[in-house]
């Protein structure tokens, strides 16, 4: 693939929580996008913004000037691209396979190196900003791979949201690593912060309020805070794949030789509340287990405001 390559037609592979609205802000911005989902209602839905539904990977990647992929895990995305059936063995060559899922840094440099193998070339484009960022196609998309596959790829990353080029394959899963661990700690932080206030006898919704203009307004404390603070914790981002993040993390930390602990203590924490049952619930759930932890029951966290 050369950089003059013009993206016109998109196979799209997992339609969940963060798939579908950038599915659709695709087909909205004018390409021709044909999707799949293992659980076929979700891709259904999308018929009504102009997207093709197809019965298999493959079907939707047959024929695709490029394929997009937003699955769980690396298992899963090996599973639905390269085992029997797979969409791998139905691109073109030439075609451009762009992983936006979160996976380890040596599964992106492996896919990479098998899809080579066919003619294609590869991405790793992880992404950040929750289902927010993906229905507002405000997405941070952070992108590994060769300047000139980047840049073929660019509409279709503008459609979803900001790209930024990292540097080879890898980094781009490399820098969602270094997000999502950012985002463990302080998730943790504003827990730790709110239940502290809660327990102290103040207004938690007016201390976010406060600090919201200070040093330790976030995102995450806008967000997240509200939700904690709500008891809201339909999942936006699931704490079970907060767990397969700060892991991957704590590998290549391992493999770097460096001891994190701020990462080691997240991850044991949301390990901790998907052991107790909070693995389908939000990641800023973690209030949750710091409440368990220390003796409050339901009612004194669930909203925090009750």
């Amino acid at each position: 693939m050369s950089e003059a390559h013009v993206i016109r037609t998109v196979g799209f592979i997992g339609t969940g929580i963060m798939g579908a609205p950038m599915a659709r802000n695709l087909a909205r911005t004018g390409f021709a996008v044909t999707a799949w989902n293992r659980n076929p209602g979700k891709a259904e839905r999308l018929a009504v913004d102009g997207v093709s539904i197809a019965p298999t990977p493959a079907d939707a990647a047959a024929g695709q000037d490029a394929v997009l992929v937003m699955l769980s895990s690396g298992p899963v995305c090996d599973a639905v691209l390269f085992g029997p059936g797979g969409a791998v063995g139905a691109m073109r060559s030439e075609a451009l396979l762009i992983v936006m899922s979160s996976i380890p840094v040596e599964t992106a440099k492996a896919q990479a190196e098998l899809a080579s193998r066919s003619g294609i070339a590869y991405l790793d484009a992880p992404v950040s900003g929750g289902e927010v960022g993906a229905v507002g196609a405000a997405l941070s998309i952070m992108v590994g791979g060769s300047a000139a596959h980047v840049k073929a790829a660019t509409p279709i990353f503008a459609a979803m949201g900001r790209p930024v080029h990292i540097g080879p394959v890898g980094t781009g899963q490399l820098t969602k690593l270094v997000n999502q661990l950012t985002v463990a700690s302080t998730i943790v932080a504003v827990a730790e912060a709110l239940l502290l206030a809660r327990q102290g006898g103040a207004d938690i919704a007016r201390v976010r309020e406060a600090l919201m203009v200070g040093f330790a307004g976030s995102r995450i404390l806008d967000l997240h805070g509200q939700r904690m603070i709500e008891g809201a914790f339909a999942p936006g981002g699931p704490a079970k794949y907060q767990i397969k993040d700060t892991a991957a993390a704590r590998s290549t930390a391992s493999a770097l030789g460096l001891d994190l602990p701020m990462l080691n203590l997240a991850h044991k924490l949301f390990n901790d509340l998907v052991d107790h049952g909070g693995g389908d619930l939000d990641h800023s759930a973690i209030i949750l287990e710091l409440s368990r932890r220390n003796g409050l029951p339901p009612e004194e966290y669930a909203p925090l405001t009750a």
